[in-house]
């Protein structure tokens, strides 16, 4: 059962309140070049991104990144540190949310400039905590990163935003560890109903990282904690997004695109399952309707999942059979099966439009 949540708004997308986990990413690009930033946002949303973060490091990326914020097909927040005057900025700049920690920004009065500019414009803000950079006297405390100290420190900026009296708040609690980031989200859950923006931070290359954010993700999204995740890779940003959507729908949460189901191999097959599964992936990749297609290889469970999917192919002697809902269509022949499979998906859903 998911978590009860107060529900902000980041742009137009809805997040905590019961509204559905919602995906995010961050631009990999430097903020000040904006063709770049804007042709990597282009390629987010065409993935599926419903929100995106940009750095600001600077004044002339805040600048940048109000004509960004113009031109996105998404809404765009703000990644501020340490400098009020870069929040106040893309504030004036139309952004729809900050990552902002109220604590690294210094004097109280400085705080109260830029919670009073978004209060003006109803823009959240996302209070980001990170093992990697806790407060000094956390540290001394706890020795180190623990997921108390973690949540110690998301409550000691949470405090700072409360006594200012604005609620349009979102929490992150993020490590490369695993176990230590459910820790602290659980921990968390319970002393706030603020909406939860969950990931594993520094989770890795595109492998280590996919199974450390599944892992992590997993277990907390099945607990009912997390209204928006992003999963953070080293690599393309776009295989974020990928890759939280998988997420989501391996759990039922959310359905979006091919729900694509292939067996491992075994001594049974006997046609290149491999080489055909890939094929297929690739081509119904970026495919939106909310289908099931499943490539199996053999004789003894290959009929059965064929069957139960909406499309599939299940391999003979240099031979599959090909599936739709249910039904046998045809034989088809090793060669053909990619492409017989790939024509059916698209044969049958364009009728069905």
């Amino acid at each position: 059962m998911k978590r009860p949540t107060r529900k902000i708004s980041v742009g137009g997308v809805a997040i905590g309140g019961g509204a559905p986990c919602s995906v995010q990413s961050m631009c990999s690009t430097d903020t000040r070049n904006e063709a770049a930033t804007l042709q990597q946002i282009a390629a987010l949303s065409d993935a599926g991104c419903e929100i995106v973060r940009c750095a600001v490091p600077d004044m002339d990326a805040a600048e940048a990144l109000g004509r960004i914020k113009a031109a996105s097909p998404i809404p765009v927040i703000a990644d501020i540190h340490f400098d009020y005057k870069l929040a106040l900025k893309v504030l004036e700049g139309g952004i729809d949310g900050l990552r902002l920690n109220p604590g690294n920004i210094g004097e109280r009065w400085k705080v109260e400039e830029v919670v009073r500019s978004a209060r003006e414009r109803l823009v959240p803000i996302r209070i980001g905590v990170n093992a990697g950079s806790l407060e000094k006297e956390l540290l001394v405390k706890y020795g180190h990163p623990t997921a108390q100290a973690m949540v110690d420190s998301a409550l000691g900026h949470v405090r700072i935003l409360e006594e200012i009296g604005y609620d349009q708040i979102k929490i992150s609690l993020k490590a490369s560890d695993v176990v230590k980031t459910v820790e602290a989200y659980r921990l968390l859950s319970k002393a706030v109903d603020y909406p939860l923006h969950i990931g594993i931070t520094e989770a890795g290359t595109i492998f280590s990282g996919t199974i450390k954010s599944s892992v992590g993700l997993g277990i907390l999204l099945a607990d009912g904690i997390g209204d928006t995740m992003r999963v953070s890779l080293t690599g393309d940003p776009v295989d974020e997004v990928r890759v939280g959507f998988e997420i989501l729908k391996a759990l039922g949460i959310r359905q979006k695109g091919i729900n694509f189901v292939s067996c491992p191999t075994c001594g049974r097959c006997q046609i290149d399952l491999i080489t055909v599964a890939q094929e297929v992936e690739r081509r119904l990749q970026g495919f939106d309707a909310p289908v099931t297609v499943a490539v199996m290889g053999c004789v003894v469970n290959g009929p059965g999942e064929a069957r139960e999917a909406d499309f599939g192919i299940a391999g003979g002697r240099g031979e599959g059979l090909l599936f739709r809902h249910g039904e046998i269509v045809r034989k088809v022949p090793e060669g053909e099966l990619a492409d017989a499979l790939v024509d059916e998906v698209m044969k049958s859903v364009a009728s069905e439009k």
